[in-house]
């Protein structure tokens, strides 16, 4: 186990009727703020009169910034950067998933920035203050209401990066599993691959004497994998979305990361994929994590086992790791197939004549490996596309 400083300081508020209490949590912050959101969703649910509401109750004045979509776009950060600065807005609410989230950082990092904000997501330049951010999630996917993390898709160029640094925690996260009753079906299996991907990038290390964490992340995927199906069956399964909703923040607020160093290198593979097609990021990850495990299952094969028999139930041939190790592999395709998830690029109508590129972009033009367990460089990204195909 490596040496680690966890620090972990969003107040997350979870259960029934949470959405209420936002006016009251923002209060210790501000008294003027922008609600940032996506679509029309969370008005046709009856969630934006709820925080309007209960913003003004807690007579707190607010600007609105609407239409973040998936795979959240730089020009909107830009436009709510603007909006910041000229209503002296000191505090942002992002009611929705990770997109919203993400953007909702970008704006509070940027508002407080002289330079383009862009510089922070290509390593340019790093933040060192931040409006406060707090959250009521709708969507259980990427985990952001908790995690350092924001990615952002800049439109020239179709370039969809990251930022990862403790200072964009949120200060809080409201969590009503009921928000999620609505969702459609794709969207809640697009969520779960996500959250299965975001453990399963951390369990693949290679961090020896890591037992706690090791069982960390099977059981929180043994958790998903059982609740999952069920709320295919019922969709308001109260029972189901909690349990999906707080594995979404547990996959991400790097509990789990902590001693270990974790992989990533399938999400950055569909971070090219979803920024030049503008696809699901999880139905991406659905894609992509099958076709990496097949590339790289030799180099470490017996974590690959251990994946397969505690999280899948597999049998352990141990006559033959590869034979456990490949029906590993197979049963978590399976499992992404069962509840209504692409597992090839052509089912996302995704050809073979952009792979180059996007191995390219993946690698910084062949300059740079990605991954830590099996590091990939250009070619290895090309061959894991490929086999996604």
């Amino acid at each position: 186990m490596l040496n680690f400083s966890y620090l972990s300081p969003t107040k997350l508020i979870f259960g029934k009727d949470t959405e209420n209490q936002v006016g009251e949590e923002i209060k210790l912050y501000s008294k003027k703020i922008l609600l940032h959101y996506g679509g029309g969703s969370i008005k046709k649910s009856g969630l934006y009169s709820r925080i309007v509401e209960s913003l003004k109750e807690a007579k707190i004045d607010f600007i609105e910034l609407s239409g973040v979509q998936p795979n959240p776009r730089l020009s909107l950060v830009k436009e709510g950067i603007k909006a910041c600065r000229e209503n002296h807005v000191d505090f942002i609410l992002a009611v929705g998933g990770g997109s919203v989230i993400d953007s909702a950082k970008a704006i509070a990092i940027g508002t407080l920035y002289d330079g383009d904000v862009w510089d922070f997501y290509t390593g340019k330049a790093l933040p060192v203050k931040t409006l406060p951010v707090g959250v009521v999630l709708t969507i259980p996917a990427a985990g952001s209401e908790a995690s350092k993390s924001s990615v952002i898709t800049n439109e020239d160029g179709w370039y969809k990066r990251s930022l990862n640094i403790e200072l964009i925690k949120p200060k809080f996260a409201i969590m009503n599993p009921e928000l999620t009753f609505t969702l459609p079906p794709y969207q809640t299996a697009c969520g779960v691959a996500d959250i299965m991907a975001h453990i399963i990038e951390r369990y693949f290390t290679t961090t020896a004497h890591v037992d706690l964490t090791d069982r960390l992340c099977e059981g929180a995927l043994k958790a998903v994998i059982e609740n999952a199906p069920l709320l295919f069956e019922n969709t308001n399964n109260y029972d189901a979305r909690a349990e999906i909703m707080w594995a979404s923040t547990l996959a991400h607020n790097d509990l789990l990361s902590t001693g270990r160093i974790g992989d990533f290198a399938s999400h950055q593979v569909e971070h090219e994929m979803s920024g030049i097609y503008d696809v699901a990021h999880g139905a991406g990850l659905a894609v992509v994590l099958p076709a990496w495990m097949k590339y790289t299952y030799s180099r470490d094969v017996t974590r690959f086992v251990k994946f397969a028999v505690r999280v899948w139930n597999v049998e352990n041939y141990f006559d033959s790791p590869e034979r456990t190790a490949l029906e590993g592999i197979q049963r978590m395709t399976d499992f992404f197939k069962q509840i209504g998830l692409p597992t090839t690029l052509g089912e996302l109508s995704i050809l073979d004549d952009r792979l180059e590129e996007m191995a390219s972009k993946c690698t910084n033009g062949g300059t740079k490996t990605v991954g830590n367990c099996t590091k990939l460089n250009k070619e290895d990204v090309l061959q894991v596309l490929k086999l996604a195909l």
